[in-house]
């Protein structure tokens, strides 16, 4: 940094300096709280607000906007919002004004203030800023401050005022920096200024020593040296009901945020408001919890069990009873470790999505938002504050007045860098938090603004001007639309047309055009199916359509009903991208597919119209039929039409933004596969009546931006109009599908990836059905009505780089923040899709979010190697995620108070994912303390089985390591031995809880991480006796090591694992490691992605069964059992980055020396649980001769293993050879040895419920008591 000419160099050990508001001289800044000013009748929460506020002498609703604000901070952030219409004087006034609010401030905190600018002494205040030169000074390297410090210099110039003339400063005088004007009105002063009730703040003992004055910004609040207060997510957390409520969650539509608009990966909202909650929350049964806070929440509670506990659940009855036989609050406050319950409780009912928008669970949980704020920012409690004080005497006075100091104190402020779709702000807000969102990508700081912005603000009427508007849209849109969407003759309108892309068969003189179809289902689970059939005209060298509907258990022609279908054909005529002609028989590869709809770009505007969707007058249901000659030429009129309006106002009114080619990693597919199909730019994606109605409604609904006259309303409207859009546009497109089991449009972004689609559906904008434009309008307006009170004031949003946060030093309370996933989400590229039109409706409103040609990718954090970083020149890889993921933690460490809390959500089935997120984080300053698992997936999950595919997601809590609040000490060094020493004591006092919280598998090992972390976190580095630094990466080896030993002597109930042989170990942590959630017999059919793969790919890989694992976290387990995944190559198969245990069928030629085709192999198909025990009693009791069928051979020697003499029994029991088996457990003596069944009990439990070692392992217990073993 260059040395600036008015900049001044302080030593740091020589001045009084502060940055944050909790420390000795906190009271300096102009964010303390407890320094309150009136003016003019209005009561100013601090003078950082009201400095903000005579920006804009000119704006009285900005002014009155940002003195409302709770936190200095948010006030300071909503003046950004009109940072364009500042004082055109400013640079010239601005001091002048600081210099008469300090002023103010003195004469209306005449004793508080005057006490903390006298304890400076006469050494040189300064304000020590990481980011602000100008009113501060800034860091050197040699413990240095530079910068110009014009704050500390007008508060050392009021200093000696107060010392020499202190009468002088006890009145204010009038500005006479001009145009001092607040809410229109010249600002008035009386002799002497009102003095404003409002709590003081902790002031410096006189004796204060200059060391410790100088060294004040590394003690904690009020100079307390005692460990800070946990919070309730330190100690407990009901995560089981929790994730019950985030589960459940997926399923509610109407009115939840995830509904104004798609995001991809989400948080639910119970996940996010418990969290919140938890995290800002003290723990009451903490030794350091402040006695304000225990009362005040002692109070609530009581009040809670007899008031609303009928609105609780089963799970919270006891709780309330108990709570209920306490004679008083007082006798609650007594009990913390019933009050603590009592608060987990609470959190536990308010997840539920029923309560979220009830009034009593609100109001509750904001008083004790408030009240753990302001407590916390109380001195420590000294020796006078025994548990339960004040007394039963005094306890309904103290507390009221507590609580009326608590909702004057102001708000914790919470920040998310990383605010994508906004559930954690919004949850911030809810339970009566300020919030910070923001975001490098434009459009989710768009929909945080309607969240956190226009919803709190406007409430009710938003949605219905927006609902308004939306008709008017939809009025005019009519006018110029309807001809191009015709109704029947019979009155029947038309919701949907059904397309499919077309080639030219290769076969030899062919040459027909061949719809490309992937099923001739229409409605294959109606009361009355109805599907489509291929009709090849040889002759005419043209492929016809018929539809046939089922009727009286006959398939007939829908048209010519007395005509019966013998046999039905619903297969497509393209399977893996390769289409076969219905004329000839020919079959065209996939790679020349894709080679000729390169050449029309994908093939929308070249679609076949086959069909056609509708609804009638006074009937239910859908209707489907051929289509005529009226549709397509309806059709033909829409592309003249574009085609004159390209013309009239240009090309760009499509979008022809280029579409990324490169797949943004091996776990996302992002846009790329649409590219090998010849999709070029966005524009490619529409048919071209799907595009004409798109631009017809963005450039109508520009016109409705003009003609709405509330012109403060103006800007939500419009935006709101502009998301509806959006979702028209996720509806509109040639990669939409009509879903033939459910009869509805499937829109684009069913999945978190743009797939192939060879047949589409375009939808009528204008019908009454899904997916039209008053649909969207709708799910908008819900949205709004829905969360119109779930805010009591709003929230702060802006697009930011999360590695160059805008706020200040420690300004924020709690970070909360779900960052990316490593390369699970390609956000940029995704939001593309809707960026492009957002860019051609919002572009001149909101020039500041979409007047860029993209969207931000450079400094986007996440894991794209394809990609190059510009700074550096290199690949966005592993280094680069860990990087900005380490710079975004530092950013977040510098905005939260030192006596702050993190949480970060995070979920990722690679190690290495893991380990650079968690790199990052213990780099950047901060300590791990916990980490909490909520199952925030559906339980059905197809690509949960046999992968460890993630349930939960893991909320690590940290600290900044810089507390000195019993957690770290910011210069020891650790010991590696006494953290080896501690670290499975740590893990086998962990994983019973989270057993207990049905917790298990690759859930369980990431959740281990948050109590490992803080082992290793709370030193600066952790060295060998030779010096030697420990790195991050080889603790975590041992780790998982640790929850490896722990969960097999948990696996094998007590017993001694290590009396198992290495592959019996592996085999039992392998299989536990994949039980996150049994599917059982529930598994929904898994979506065909093979089109979306090259040919054979997906094929080949679908083949293979067993279990597998990724590579690194197989060895990693191996590793810690003593085990050695190369010495195992009949029992594990590794494939580049995936290893695999091999399903026991695989293992029969290593165990029995047969092929392995003779192994016995069970009929693929889903069979009910009564038939599964009528085959598995048919196999007990199969004759010999059957056996004979398997081969006569019999086991020549047993297995050397126990686990292979477990497998061949689970061979012998599913061939059927029964006496063969009885002779190798009994004669052989297989079954004689206890490790035989402790291990075959082990894998029972283990294995899938609905997989064949399942059954054949249960079989082989069964026979065990008939032989007397």
């Amino acid at each position: 940094m260059s040395r600036r000419e008015n900049d001044r160099i302080y030593e740091k050990g020589e001045v009084i300096s502060f940055r944050s508001t909790s420390g000795p001289f906190g009271g300096l800044s102009n964010m303390a709280p407890g320094f309150p000013v009136i003016l003019n009748g209005t009561r100013i929460r601090s003078v950082e607000a009201l400095y903000q506020a005579l920006r804009f002498p000119h704006l009285p609703a900005a002014q009155r906007e940002i003195v409302q604000q709770h936190s200095p901070m948010t006030a300071k952030m909503v003046s950004r919002r009109f940072i364009d219409q500042t004082r055109e004087d400013w640079d010239q006034v601005k001091i002048p004004i600081m210099r008469w609010c300090l002023r103010l401030k003195l004469a209306q905190n005449w004793e508080a203030f005057s006490a903390v600018l006298l304890a400076t002494g006469s050494q040189a205040i300064v304000e020590d800023s990481r980011k602000d030169p100008f009113w501060g000074a800034m860091p050197k390297p040699g413990e240095q401050l530079e910068g110009q410090n014009v704050l500390g210099r007008l508060l050392m110039e009021l200093r000696e005022k107060l010392r020499s003339d202190p009468d002088s400063l006890r009145s204010v005088p009038v500005p006479s920096f001009g145009r001092a004007r607040l809410f229109g009105e010249e600002i008035e002063i009386g002799l002497p200024a009102g003095k404003p009730e409002g709590p003081a703040i902790d002031v410096p003992p006189a004796n204060l020593s200059r060391k410790a004055m100088a060294s004040s910004d590394q003690s904690l609040p009020n100079g307390s040296m005692s460990p800070l207060p946990k919070r309730l997510i330190e100690v407990d957390l009901p995560i089981k009901r929790i994730s019950a409520h985030a589960r459940r969650e997926k399923s509610i539509r109407h009115g939840h945020i995830s509904t104004l608009h798609i995001w991809w990966a989400r948080r639910p909202l119970a996940a996010c408001r418990a969290v919140t909650c938890a995290a800002l929350w003290v723990d009451p049964k903490d030794e350091y919890c402040p006695a304000e806070f225990r009362a005040i929440a002692a109070d609530l509670m009581y009040r809670w069990a007899r008031e609303q506990a009928v609105r609780g659940s089963e799970e919270s009855a006891a709780t309330w009873t108990l709570i209920r036989q306490h004679t008083s609050a007082f006798a609650l406050c007594n009990h913390p470790s019933t009050l603590r319950q009592a608060l987990l409780d609470f959190i536990g009912d308010f997840a539920n999505w029923d309560n979220s928008t009830v009034a009593e669970y609100l109001d509750t949980a904001r008083a004790l938002t408030a009240a753990a704020h302001w407590s916390l920012s109380l001195p420590r409690p000294s020796e006078e504050h025994f548990l339960g004080w004040p007394g039963p005497e005094r306890w309904s006075e103290s507390v009221a007045e507590w609580r009326r100091k608590a909702d004057e104190h102001g708000r914790p402020l919470v920040v998310d860098p990383f605010a994508g779709g906004g559930s954690i702000p919004l949850e911030a807000l809810r339970i009566g938090a300020d919030a910070f969102a923001s975001d490098l990508n434009p459009l989710p700081v768009l929909l945080n603004k309607v969240m956190l912005e226009y919803i709190p603000t406007f409430g009710g009427r938003l949605a219905d001007e927006v609902r308004t508007w939306g008709a008017w849209v939809k009025d005019e849109a009519e006018k110029e639309l309807e001809k191009f969407y015709p109704s029947d003759v019979d009155g029947g309108r038309p919701i949907a047309y059904l397309w499919a892309r077309t080639i030219r068969c290769e076969g030899p003189a062919c040459g027909v055009e061949v719809p490309l179809l992937r099923s001739l289902w229409l409605a294959k689970k109606s009361v009355r199916p109805v599907a489509l059939q291929v009709e090849p005209n040889r002759s005419a060298k043209r492929i016809d359509f018929r539809i046939i509907t089922k009727h009286r258990d006959q398939w007939v022609d829908q048209e010519e009903p007395t005509r019966v279908i013998v046999d039905p054909k619903f297969d497509g005529t393209v399977k893996s991208g390769s289409a076969t002609c219905p004329c000839c028989g020919h079959t065209t590869k996939n790679p020349l597919v894709r080679a000729q709809l390169s050449k029309a770009k994908g093939g929308a505007g070249t679609a076949r119209l086959f069909a056609v969707v509708t609804t009638r007058p006074g009937e239910n249901g859908r209707h489907y039929r051929l289509c005529t000659p009226t549709d397509e030429a309806a059709a033909s009129a829409a592309i003249a039409q574009l085609s004159a309006a390209k013309k009239k106002l240009g090309n760009n009114i499509v979008p022809d933004e280029l579409i990324p080619k490169e797949r943004p990693s091996p776990n996302a597919r992002g846009l790329s596969p649409v590219t090998r199909m010849g999709v070029e730019s966005f524009g490619d994606l529409f048919a071209p009546r799907q595009t004409l109605a798109l631009v017809t409604l963005g450039h109508i609904l520009q016109r409705a931006g003009d003609r709405i006259e509330r012109s403060d309303m103006r800007q939500a409207i419009t935006v709101c109009l502009a998301l509806a859009l959006n979702r028209q546009a996720d509806a509109l497109s040639s990669f939409a599908t009509w879903a033939s089991n459910g009869e509805f449009l499937r829109t684009t972004f069913a999945r978190q990836a743009l797939a192939i689609v060879w047949d589409f559906a375009e939808v009528n904008p204008l019908s009454d059905s899904g997916g039209n434009w008053m649909g969207a309008v709708e799910w908008i307006t819900r949205v709004i009505e829905s969360n119109s009170s779930v805010a009591a004031r709003t929230g702060t949003v802006a697009q930011a780089n999360a590695a160059e946060h805008p706020l200040p030093d420690d300004s924020a309370s709690a970070l909360i923040t779900d960052p990316p996933y490593y390369d699970a989400v390609p956000y940029s590229d995704l939001s593309k899709f809707f960026y492009v039109w957002l860019k051609r409706t919002l572009g001149k409103t909101h020039a500041d979010l979409f007047s860029a040609e993209d969207v931000p990718v450079d400094e986007e954090a996440i894991w794209n190697p394809s990609r190059i970083y510009l700074k550096t020149g290199k690949p966005k890889d592993e280094a680069f995620y860990e990087f900005q993921m380490r710079r975004a933690f530092a950013e977040a460490r510098r905005v939260v108070a030192p006596d702050g809390i993190g949480v970060v959500v995070f979920a990722h089935k690679t190690t290495a994912g893991w380990e650079a997120v968690l790199g990052a984080l213990i780099d950047a300053g901060w300590i791990a303390s916990g980490s909490w698992p909520i199952d925030t997936e559906r339980e059905v999950r197809t690509n949960a089985i046999g992968t460890a595919s993630l349930a939960s997601s893991v909320h690590i809590v940290c600290r900044p390591r810089d507390v000195g609040a019993g957690l770290a000490n910011a210069d020891e060094v650790g010991d590696w031995r006494d953290v080896l020493q501690e670290l499975p004591r740590r893990i086998h006092d962990w994983m019973p809880r989270l057993a207990e919280e049905g917790v298990v598998g690759a859930d369980a090992i990431f959740a281990c991480l948050g109590p490992a972390l803080e082992i290793f976190s709370r030193y600066k580095r952790v060295e060998r006796a030779n010096g030697d630094q420990v790195p991050l990466r080889e603790y975590l080896e041992h780790v998982w090591a640790a929850v490896s030993k722990e969960a097999l002597s948990m696996v094998f109930e007590g017993a001694d694992a290590t009396g198992f042989e290495e592959d019996s170990r592996l085999t039992a942590m392998w299989l536990w490691t994949l039980n996150a959630g049994d599917p059982g017999d529930d598994r929904a059919e898994p979506e065909d992605d093979s089109d979306d793969e090259d040919e054979g790919k997906a094929t080949k890989s679908k083949a293979k069964g067993g279990f597998s694992l990724e590579y690194d976290a197989a060895r990693k387990i191996s590793q810690g059992l003593g085990a050695h995944l190369e010495d195992l190559t009949n029992l594990i198969q590794i494939t580049g980055e995936t290893a695999r245990l091999l399903p026991v069928s695989e293992r029969t030629t290593y165990l029995f020396g047969k092929d392995q085709a003779a192994a016995p192999v069970t009929p693929k198909g889903r069979k009910k649980d009564d038939q599964l025990n009528f085959d598995l009693f048919q196999e007990l009791t199969r004759s010999s001769t059957a056996e004979s069928a398997w081969g006569e051979k019999a086991i020549t020697k047993p297995g050397e293993t126990t686990l292979d003499r477990v497998h061949q029994s689970m061979i012998l029991f599913a061939a059927g050879r029964g006496e063969a088996l009885r002779r190798f457990l009994v004669d052989d003596a297989a079954g004689k040895d206890q490790r035989f069944w402790r291990l075959a009990q082990a894998l029972s439990a283990l294995y899938p419920k609905a997989s064949d070692e399942k059954r054949w392992i249960d079989g082989v217990l069964a026979r065990k008591k008939g032989l007397g073993l």
